[in-house]
């Protein structure tokens, strides 16, 4: 396990992904040599496969550094039968491209169309059950952060936009120049999280500074209430979480391990 978050520690960049997945492969092919096997040897295994698939299954790859909020301008259907939803990027729409993928609201969305300042996704039927998109509206502001570029700095941590589940915003309120957020934990999520560890809530890269068995506390800097819309939210409302990355094939390695 401390290899592991050793290794997470040590990327400062997405150009460190490849050489990282190449020395995982070495040390697994070393840890397989024939030695007596230990219970010790076969946590070192899973802990480096698990990084390693990591890295070996990323597609497209967000920090949870958002790049600027996005204007809602329709969640509509669309004449090939889905869910279009259409918003207004000044920033990054006159850059990306079609087919390019981008985090929105923490859901990773293909640009299916663009038009100036105008971006057009296409949502499938899991992205509208499993997010919070499915209640969009006119004017709502949304999270953007478009894929991490080749050599780009790793400033937030792994979030694959891959949206989990959806959770209500217990409390949120101004404590001097900060936001205290306080998000119901949903059970199945509860393994995930760590006190001091990352959380993606809405795509934004986040520290748990509060951990209770059924909820989570997180403090909001005056910068990211300014670069996000999270100065909009309200108690009641529904946002997404997408655990840690590592969390999850720490938890699945480490079973295969015990049994």
């Amino acid at each position: 396990m401390h290899v592991l978050f050793c290794f997470a520690r040590s990327l400062h960049s997405s150009s460190d992904l490849l050489e990282t997945y190449r020395l995982l492969t070495l040390l697994l092919s070393l840890g397989a040599e024939g030695r007596p096997d230990t219970p010790q040897k076969r946590i070192f295994r899973a802990s480096c496969s698990t990084q390693a698939a990591c890295i070996r299954h990323i597609r497209a790859m967000f920090t949870g550094l958002i790049e600027e909020t996005g204007e809602v301008l329709a969640l509509s259907a669309h004449t090939n039968g889905g869910v279009r939803l259409s918003l207004r990027a000044n920033r990054i729409a006159p850059e990306a491209q079609l087919g390019e993928s981008v985090a929105v609201n923490g859901c990773c969305l293909t640009v299916a169309a663009k038009q100036g300042e105008i971006l057009c996704f296409d949502l499938l039927q899991e992205t509208l059950a499993r997010t919070s998109l499915s209640g969009a509206v006119e004017g709502r502001r949304v999270n953007l952060e478009r894929a991490l570029a080749v050599g780009a700095r790793l400033g937030g941590h792994f979030v694959q936009g891959h949206v989990d589940g959806t959770a209500e915003i217990l409390c949120i309120e101004p404590r001097g120049a900060d936001v205290r957020l306080e998000i119901a934990l949903p059970p199945q999520g509860a393994p995930y999280l760590v006190a001091k560890g990352s959380i993606a809530v809405d795509g934004i890269s986040l520290t748990i500074a509060e951990l209770h068995a059924d909820r989570f506390v997180l403090w909001i800097i005056p910068h990211t209430l300014l670069m996000t819309n999270l100065g909009e939210r309200k108690a009641g409302e529904r946002v997404n979480l997408e655990y840690d990355l590592l969390a999850k094939y720490v938890e699945r390695q480490l079973g295969r391990v015990a049994s």
